[in-house]
């Protein structure tokens, strides 16, 4: 589905919920909903709500890791599995 057909006023969104539920069953593909001619909401499936969040949380993750090895704040692996074998 393109974007430009993934666009709709609030109106079709009061008028047509049930088949909007529907169709995320054949397409997940999220609604851009407007009003007054502004993209005001995202309506989505929630099994794809819930694979953005687990995407977001994977990169949040990465970022930080990234951040922490920027400022140095790592242990050479060598180290850390020593370390783990210790605590064993």
């Amino acid at each position: 589905m393109s974007l430009a057909t993934s666009i709709k006023p609030i109106s079709y969104l009061k008028s047509n919920a049930a088949d909007i539920v529907k169709e995320f069953a054949i397409n997940p593909e999220a609604l851009i909903i407007t009003q007054n001619g502004e993209a005001k909401m995202v309506v989505m499936d929630i099994h794809e709500y819930e694979r953005q969040q687990e995407t977001f949380a994977l990169l949040k993750l990465i970022a930080l890791g990234r951040r922490e090895f920027e400022q140095g704040n790592y242990q050479e692996a060598d180290a850390f599995f020593a370390e783990m074998d210790a605590e064993e």
